[in-house]
Order: C-alpha cells, then sequence, then structure tokens
C-alpha cells in the first residue's frame, strides 16, 4: 500500500518560503545603506540605528509570537507579519526623515521580521522529532537562498529604477507571498490527526505529547542551560548580524565595485544553505552542542582571516568559511532548544533565544557604525567579533544536559 503524503512536508515548504522572503528582505539593507548615505548624507551610525531597533523589535515581538504560536497556531500571526513587513518597505520608497527610517524600517519591518525563525522553526519542531534537524535545515535554506538571490536583484534593480521603486517592488512582492503562504500553516499534527514525522495514529494515540511536554516551562526558564544557550545567541547575533549589516561597505571601502561587494554578500547566502543542510543533518547525529561547537569553530576561523583580508578573492574566501557557519548557527539552536527542553513550551522558549540573539544583533551593527564612524576602520570590530565568537564557544562547550527539575 502507497504510503500516505504527509502534511508535514508543506509546512517545510512554507517556511522554507518565509525564510526566503524574510531574511531576502532583511540582507537588502547593507545594499541600500550607501544609498541612504547619498540621498540623505546620514552617518553610518545613525542608519544602522535603524537596523539595530528592527532587531530589537524583531526580537521583543518573537516572544508575544512564539507564546501565541504555542496557543494558537502559525496562520494568523504570519498573516499579520507578512503585512506589516510589506507595508513597511512600501511606505520605505517616500522615506524623507531620519524618524521615518526608524519607524518604518525600525518598527513596520522589525514586526515584520519578527515571526520568520521563531514561528517557521517551532512549528517544524513540532511536526518532526527523528528528522527534526534536517527539516530545520531545509527550511533554512530558504534563509539562504533568499540570502543568494535577493541582494543582486535589488542591486539590478536600484540600477535600473532607482532605490525607491526597488523599495515599492520589494514591498509588493513580500506582502503578496507571505500572506498567501500564511494560509498553508498548521500549529502541529495532532490537530489535523496525524502524528509527528508521519507516523500512524490508526491503532493508538499513545504517545502524543509525551515529548511535546519536555521540561515544565518554570524549570525551563529556571536552569543555567537556558540563560547559557540565550548568552550563546547574543554573541551569534552580534557577530551575524554585524556582517549582515557591514559587510558591503567594507568591501566597497576596500575599493571592490557596489555588484561585486553585494556578491560576498550573495556568496555568504549561497554557501549558508550547504551549511544549512549539512549541520541540520549532523545535528540529528551528533546532537545540539557538538553541532554548534562546529558552527563557532568555523565563525573564529572566517573572522580571524577577515581581519587580514584586502583583496576580492580573500572576500570571497571568508564568505565561504563564514556562511557554513552562518548557516549552521540558524539550523541548530531551535533543535537544541527542543532536545534540552521539549515542545511543549518551545515557542516561548525559542523566542526569548531569539530575543537574547537580537539584542546582541541590535548592538552590534550599531556599535560598528558608530566605532568606523569615530575610527574609519573596522579593524577594531572584527577583533570585538572575535571576542565574543571565543565566548559564545566556551559556554556551549561547558553546556550540560539537564539532570532533574520539578514538575
Amino acid at each position: 500500500m502507497k504510503a500516505r503524503y504527509f502534511y508535514g512536508y508543506n509546512i517545510v515548504a512554507a517556511g522554507f518560503v518565509i525564510q526566503a522572503i524574510c531574511i531576502g528582505a532583511m540582507f537588502t539593507y547593507g545594499v541600500f545603506f550607501k544609498e541612504l548615505q547619498v540621498e540623505f548624507g546620514w552617518s553610518r551610525a545613525t542608519i544602522s540605528g535603524a537596523s539595530s531597533l528592527a532587531f530589537l523589535i524583531m526580537g521583543a515581538v518573537g516572544i508575544l509570537a512564539g507564546r501565541l504560536n504555542d496557543r494558537i497556531g502559525p496562520r494568523v500571526i504570519i498573516w499579520v507579519a507578512g503585512i506589516s513587513l510589506g507595508l513597511g518597505y512600501l511606505l520605505m520608497s517616500r522615506l524623507q526623515a531620519i524618524w521615518q527610517l526608524y519607524l518604518l524600517y525600525g518598527v513596520l519591518v522589525g514586526i515584520g521580521f519578527s515571526t520568520h525563525d521563531v514561528i517557521t522553526l517551532s512549528t517544524v519542531a513540532r511536526w518532526f522529532v527523528r528528522r527534526r534537524g534536517m527539516m530545520s535545515g531545509i527550511v533554512k535554506v530558504g534563509t539562504g537562498f533568499g540570502q543568494l538571490l535577493v541582494p543582486l536583484i535589488t542591486t539590478a534593480l536600484i540600477a535600473a529604477y532607482g532605490w525607491r521603486s526597488s523599495y515599492l517592488i520589494i514591498g509588493t512582492v513580500a506582502l503578496v507571498i507571505l500572506v498567501a503562504v500564511a494560509q498553508v500553516l498548521r500549529r502541529d499534527p495532532q490537530g489535523v490527526g496525524l502524528l509527528p514525522d508521519g507516523g500512524s495514529n490508526k491503532h493508538s494515540h499513545a504517545g502524543i505529547g509525551s515529548e511535546d511536554q519536555g521540561v515544565p516551562l518554570k524549570a525551563a526558564v529556571r536552569s543555567k542551560q537556558f540563560w547559557t544557550i540565550c548568552v550563546a545567541e547574543f554573541a551569534i547575533f552580534f557577530c551575524l548580524l554585524t556582517m549582515i549589516v557591514h559587510i558591503v561597505p567594507h568591501a566597497t571601502d576596500l575599493g571592490l565595485p557596489p555588484a561585486t561587494a553585494a556578491g560576498v554578500l550573495s556568496t555568504i547566502g549561497g554557501i549558508s544553505m550547504l551549511g544549512r543542510i549539512v549541520m541540520g543533518t549532523w545535528n540529528d547525529k551528533i546532537g545540539g552542542k557538538r553541532s554548534l561547537i562546529t558552527c563557532f569553530i568555523l565563525l573564529l576561523c572566517g573572522l580571524l582571516w577577515l581581519q587580514v583580508a584586502k583583496e576580492a578573492w580573500m572576500l570571497f574566501l571568508f564568505a565561504v568559511i563564514y556562511g557554513f557557519a552562518h548557516g549552521g548557527f540558524f539550523t541548530v539552536v531551535s533543535p537544541l532548544v527542543a532536545e534540552l527542553f521539549g515542545t511543549g513550551s518551545h515557542g516561548l522558549l525559542f523566542g526569548i533565544v531569539l530575543a537574547s540573539g537580537t539584542v546582541g544583533g541590535a548592538v552590534g551593527p550599531l556599535l560598528a557604525g558608530r566605532t568606523f564612524d569615530v575610527t574609519g576602520s573596522y579593524q577594531f570590530v572584527f577583533l570585538v567579533l572575535t571576542g565574543l565568537a571565543v565566548a559564545g564557544f566556551v559556554l556551549i562547550s561547558l553546556l550540560r544536559p539537564l539532570q532533574s527539575f520539578d514538575r
């Protein structure tokens, strides 16, 4: 008898598209960066500040979105986020003042970004157990797909139509696709009479919810392990989001043409797809801790190389090393949270972890922009990122499984 198609694959496909649209749009900020600088004369710290606000909003709203996902499921949440993201980009085409940049990008777009990880990955964690890492990796390949294509498309759009029309096009496409894809999502397999991984429930419902309960919420948030992951996520986002915002300006400062500089960013996105698949698959075999340690080692190698990279080929080599780690980081944290604490409150717990990260993602680009404005160089920034990568590596190396908890 032919196996019945498992609806969980629709969840993975929808998550892939959501990731591609949201992160592809996020990666365009570096491409628009100098366009805004030339148009308005704003400093790099000022422009970076809007990105930092967006990440703070993303983290704060992500906690609420994760809790709502635990209760009502993902469909309405993604629908609302899609409208906010699309509307923010549409209105960016009318940008005239700095307060508008902070309101439209920092707040509206930040709300739109808030759901892409916590909703898609938390939902996938409920639909899959044995292949949770692999399926999370496939969803996050959508991120790499967006990182690879959208900056290049945006560069071409700006060259052809200008930056204002480009924002208009991106906003329209994002709004339509996200609202449409939201209709596919469902909270968990039990809600539609299925079991995780496509298991059969024809004869028995035993076991449903056993893993879903996991560690009680109060015990999880009181544990040293949970806050260790939060601090490590802060370090991860501080490094990764600083790179997203500043690698294109850094490359052009070294003399690379804008299209080549955007190519470095796109290479990070392309290689990150390989990192997501490989690390997601390995995560199912070696566990979240070892997967994160592997990513930190690669991140350190990339950051050390970046400090001596002065030519185009050296930056592209950095993009290859860093891109693999970048993809891995964004894939293995959600399965690690489910591995340690279960999925009963995964949306909220993962939301808090992501919020901790987005604080780093907010502070990093802002401080990097301010440092450049003062020193005229990113050299000290790269040293700080290297130190944070070392700190994150040590924290995860010391991470231990929960031995017991109070029910």
